[in-house]
């Protein structure tokens, strides 16, 4: 997507409409059924006054099924998407890729609309023209989002600057909960790096998106300037995955939860027992991604660390980029 300060102008083979306010997502899918049956569509595509790579495509994009392993979009609410799609991904497997990246931040619940914000660029819906995300839809999750993956370390990708996004008066798509606030789903205060279910798909995905994973005991915890700090029992530590982490880091091991002074955080309620720790290393500082307490009958954590030793992780570009 290109960077800079200018909205997005799209070249359209049809005469341009405008979207009335408040046009569901539901309301989008059939207004795809009543523009066209094709399976492609005639699309010269999307341009930008400070687009500098000056990607142009000539071919027609393909109408293609939203595959079961494309768990970032899924269950978004349709079945087909466009190729290439609204990030310049031109195939699948890229898609696929980059789209994996984001699944950790689905499952923290930051934003009602953040499966419908990021699929409308990464599995956009089939019609005649390109569809972006409205500015406030791109605004709403940003605002809640933002700050869940700054506990992580990531900032807010330059990719998703919201003003390059339409406004709402624009054909775009937009906030699916405005008023609505009874239907969403409930948004986790815990400390994100506690909130997360013992169950093997989900520790492999954090697994893959972090820089190293231990299985530790915990001294003791302490806050400091609005963060909570992790001080490492001195017992022998096991490595799960090393990464970046070097002999010095291993010897005095401490790990942050970033603004997490005052977020509840159960698995830290009791420092007994042995913990599956998982993070990432930010500005010689280590993050915590993810913590579960070590349940030895626990199914999903064996099946989890036996998978580690042949597991193979994506290569994708950093995470939440």
């Amino acid at each position: 997507m290109a960077h800079g300060q200018k909205s997005p102008r799209w070249a359209l083979t049809q005469g341009s409409f405008s979207l009335a306010p408040g046009l569901s997502l539901f309301s989008l899918l059939l207004l795809l059924l009543t523009v066209s049956a094709a399976d492609e569509y005639d699309y010269y595509s999307w341009q930008s006054d400070n687009f500098h790579s000056g990607r142009f495509y000539t071919k027609q994009p393909q109408c293609v099924d939203i595959p079961a392993d494309l768990r970032l979009c899924h269950n978004v609410g349709y079945k087909k998407m466009r190729l290439p799609n609204l990030l310049d991904h031109e195939t699948m497997p890229e898609v696929k890729q980059q789209a994996g990246s984001w699944v950790p931040l689905l499952a923290k619940r930051c934003h009602a609309d953040t499966q419908v914000f990021l699929c409308s660029l990464f599995a956009p819906v089939c019609l005649d023209r390109p569809i972006y995300p409205c500015r406030s839809l791109c605004e709403a999750v940003r605002d809640s989002c933002a700050p869940v993956m700054e506990t992580y370390g990531f900032p807010w990708p330059e990719m998703l600057t919201c003003d390059k996004f339409p406004i709402d008066n624009d054909l775009c798509i937009p906030m699916q909960f405005t008023g609505n606030h009874a239907t969403q789903p409930p948004v986790s205060k815990v400390c994100p790096p506690c909130d997360n279910e013992l169950k093997a798909d989900n520790i492999m995905e954090h697994y893959c998106a972090s820089d190293f994973a231990l299985k530790m005991k915990i001294k003791e915890v302490k806050k400091e300037k609005g963060d909570r700090k992790l001080i490492a029992a001195q017992k022998k530590k096991k490595v799960l995955k090393q990464g970046v982490l070097k002999k010095k880091d291993l010897k005095k091991l401490t790990l942050y939860i970033k603004n997490g002074a005052n977020c509840p955080c159960s698995q830290l309620d009791s420092l007994g027992s042995n913990f599956l720790i998982m993070g990432r290393k930010v500005d010689q500082q280590l993050l915590l991604m993810s913590i579960h307490k070590w349940d030895k009958k626990s199914k999903e954590l064996k099946f989890a660390i036996k998978y580690m030793k042949s597991h193979q992780c994506p290569t994708y570009h950093t995470v939440f980029q």
